[in-house]
């Protein structure tokens, strides 16, 4: 039985649908591992431009299945702990995932599901979405996806959720850094569609560069060999064929040749 549903269109935007709506997209071994290897075939296809991660039914995800976890916690510490990396993988996988990824928010998104939110790239939920990081209230921590929510709120906020468990409203979430914008629930789709738009105008290698380069951001102070390792990357981006192509597109007042769909045909 497959917990994704996933969908590729003629522009090259994937769709991974989280499809466990009678357990409220609750994650276990068998969804964990399904998500992980659609990711991993999204990151290496040429075809796979960017990618939405929605949830079915009336919920996004509601973090850990606790069957799947209370099973897991009786076995040999050794398994537990394999067990544990299986989703310590999955949101590394999302995390640097060498595309776009836009989260499709609507209902709760607690525990691991705020974990997946804070792993992609572009958060856009509805304005009836909430967000708990739940894990002290069962006498769990979020340790494998704390290190994702903690860069997107910074560690004051995730000091104050880890421990109280609060439910965070939609707005309060975008206030935190968590979510990027707000849509009413019927406009959801709507707002991602818009979304998708302005990243398919990118250059699909600039864009992988551009996101891993935020991580070397973050990782050195602004002083010299940081300037020098930008101005190596920028000039090879220049030099690139990508490169090459965006520039001559633009002078030439025609189109690049990422914005054709897989027919030729101009999807500007």
């Amino acid at each position: 039985m497959s917990f994704i549903a996933s969908s590729l269109d003629s522009r090259g935007v994937a769709t991974l649908v989280l499809s466990r709506p009678e357990r409220r997209n609750a994650l276990d071994q068998a969804m964990v591992s399904e998500l992980t290897d659609a990711l991993r075939y999204a990151a290496s296809d040429a075809q796979t431009r960017l990618l939405v991660l929605a949830g079915a039914g009336a919920a996004f995800c509601a973090g850990g299945d606790i069957d799947w976890m209370r099973r897991v916690a009786s076995e040999t510490p050794e398994a537990n702990e394999r067990d544990a990396l299986l989703l310590a993988e999955l949101m590394r996988a999302l995390d640097t995932l060498p595309k776009p990824t836009i989260a499709r928010v609507h209902g709760a998104a607690y525990g691991g599901g705020v974990g997946l939110v804070a792993c992609c790239d572009i958060v856009l939920a509805a304005d009836t979405a909430s967000f708990c990081l739940s894990e002290v209230k069962i006498g769990l921590t979020p340790s494998i996806i704390g290190p994702y929510v903690q860069r997107a709120i910074g560690a004051r906020q995730a000091r104050r959720y880890f421990l109280t468990a609060e439910v965070i409203s939609v707005a309060h979430a975008r206030e935190l850094g968590l979510v990027h914008e707000i849509a009413l629930a019927e406009e959801l789709d709507a707002r991602v569609a818009r979304m998708v738009e302005a990243l398919l105008a990118g250059a699909p290698g600039a864009q992988a560069e551009a996101k891993a380069s935020t991580a070397i951001f973050a990782d050195h102070p602004i002083e010299e060999s940081l300037m020098r390792e930008t101005a190596k990357r920028i000039a090879a981006r220049r030099g690139s064929a990508e490169g090459m192509e965006g520039l001559a597109a633009f002078l030439e007042k025609r189109p690049p040749s990422w914005r054709r769909d897989r027919n030729g045909d101009d999807v500007s």
